[in-house]
């Protein structure tokens, strides 16, 4: 008699501690592994009392603890099967453990009948339902655990059937014995992980198995690579192991083809087909790292094993293709053209690859080649004594350490010379017309010639104002009809541009003196 009470008093003891246990852990932290939304499926009828409801409610407080909450993580929900079946809580109404515990201790029973087959109407169509207000995320898992005292809980098969062909995943706690054939049929498989039968006052025994299987169901079985460039890329992860003791053990290699393949590796991996290997470790509060030392052009799979002697967690692979190696040069440009000089560049800069860049260029058609070599470390050029005015063809070749050679060619064009007017004076012909004579710059080779002149009153600029165009080989004009004071402007005109003009002011006076000036 004395064993059998001993027996008794540790049992309780044990129960009490494990609950203590669970009340201690960090909520927000220890279970940071997961995302999907969980809907809970209380039976809480007539059939069931009001110790049987606490125990349920209890029983959910302790299983749901070590959760993090959130519309990133996980959220939960409570509908309530009775009579009129109620949502007492929906995906969005709760994001702190704080929260969600006090919400579970104040909810009531609903009594009445088992009415199942409408809640589970209303969980298929409003809570379960991705997109829908308040509804269910798209993309992530979603699970129905049902709770009931397996006592008359109508035809539930045709409901149950139809939310697991919508993905839903479906776990079943019993706390009658009845029924069994039914609530078989109606659980996701694997059977043995989803369904229990437990008596009301044994319910923790099962806490810790139905965590996992929802955990399994929900863990966030994704790893992201990002920033794939020729021979690296990131790699995110959710940060499963924060505030869990433990490390991140990281596998990547290119996958084999063929004979296999080598990635500066530094063992075997099952994961990459027995192809070489680099390996990573990160710290349990690490969510990304970059891995270096890829081949371009190359497909690589990377395996993520959360490492913790507290949790089992399972690897997390992604496949992933290094972009193609951009040789260089891949692109040519041409800056601070001049009329003798322009000044090439080119990229990408590849000092690790190129051992030198050799140029070319010519004067097009028929030019002589001039050539000059570079530095690897150079990527750009001032090339000099071109002739002005001509276009010209420049080729920039990089010379690959692995023995090949690419080559881009560009047209560039230096600016043509546009000399200025060496002289120009204006001669007054009575009291309305004036006699303009210019002379051409130095090299000039103008192809007309612009005149303009313009009414200038009291020391502005404005009224009258005329243009007219000259031929290449005029030196001369006379303007009639002009007004007392006009200020006359000659420009040469070049083929791709208008060379500096000189201007004059027209003073008529009674002598007819000269007034020649030189603007």
């Amino acid at each position: 008699m004395m064993e059998r009470r001993a027996c008794v008093i540790w049992m309780l003891l044990g129960l009490f501690l494990r609950e203590a246990a669970a009340q201690d852990l960090a909520p927000e932290e220890v279970l940071n592994c997961c995302e999907g939304d969980v809907l809970f499926l209380l039976d809480s009828s007539g059939s069931v009392s009001s110790y049987e409801h606490s125990r349920m409610l209890s029983f959910l407080s302790e299983l749901l603890l070590p959760f993090s909450l959130g519309e990133d993580q996980v959220r939960v929900g409570l509908l309530q099967v009775g009579t009129k079946p109620r949502l007492e809580f929906g995906f969005d109404a709760h994001s702190s453990q704080k929260s969600l515990q006090e919400a579970l201790r104040s909810t009531k029973p609903l009594r009445g009948d088992t009415n199942t087959v409408d809640a589970l109407g209303l969980a298929k169509e409003q809570v379960l339902r991705p997109g829908a207000p308040a509804g269910a995320r798209p993309g992530l898992p979603r699970v129905l655990v049902w709770l009931t005292d397996g006592v008359k809980p109508g035809d539930v098969r045709g409901p149950m059937a139809q939310l697991r062909e919508e993905g839903v995943a479906v776990l079943v706690v019993s706390t009658g014995h009845g029924n069994y054939l039914v609530l078989r049929e109606v659980v996701s498989p694997p059977l043995e992980d989803h369904l229990y039968f437990v008596d009301i006052d044994d319910m923790s025994i099962i806490t810790e198995d139905l965590r996992n299987a929802i955990i399994e169901i929900i863990r966030a079985k994704r790893i992201n690579v990002r920033d794939v460039s020729t021979t690296a890329a990131t790699l995110q992860w959710r940060p499963v192991l924060s505030g869990v003791t433990g490390h991140y053990d990281i596998r990547f290699g290119p996958v084999p083809t063929g004979g296999g393949g080598g990635g500066g590796g530094s063992g075997t991996s099952p994961s990459t087909g027995g192809g070489q290997y680099q390996r990573l470790i990160k710290s349990a509060d690490s969510s990304s790292t970059k891995l270096t030392g890829l081949k371009p052009d190359t497909t690589y799979t990377v395996t993520l094993t959360p490492e913790s002697n507290e949790l089992s967690f399972s690897p997390l692979t992604a496949t992933f293709r290094t972009k193609p190696e951009l040789l260089s040069p891949a692109v040519v440009t041409i800056s601070e053209s001049g009329e003798t000089s322009v000044r090439v560049s080119w990229g990408p800069l590849q000092p690790q690859t190129v051992t030198s860049y050799f140029i070319e260029y010519s004067a097009l058609p028929g030019g002589r080649l001039q050539t000059r070599t570079v530095s690897r470390t150079q990527n750009s050029t001032l090339l000099e004594n071109l002739q002005p005015g001509t276009t010209y063809l420049v080729t920039v070749t990089a010379r690959h350490a692995s023995g090949t050679e690419r080559a881009m060619s560009v047209k560039v064009c230096t600016q043509e010379v546009t000399p200025a007017l060496a002289d120009l004076q204006l001669t007054t012909v009575g009291s309305d017309a004036v006699q303009v004579d210019w002379k051409a710059g130095d090299a000039g080779a103008a192809r007309g010639y612009w005149l303009t002149w313009e009414e200038q009153q009291q020391n502005t600029i404005g009224g009258q104002r005329s243009s007219f165009y000259m031929p290449a080989d005029s030196r001369s004009t006379r303007l009639t009809n002009i007004p007392p004071l006009a200020r006359v402007c000659v420009s040469p005109i070049y083929r791709t541009a208008r060379g500096d003009g000189l201007c004059c002011t027209a003073q008529f006076h009674t002598d007819a003196q000269v007034y020649g000036y030189q603007s």
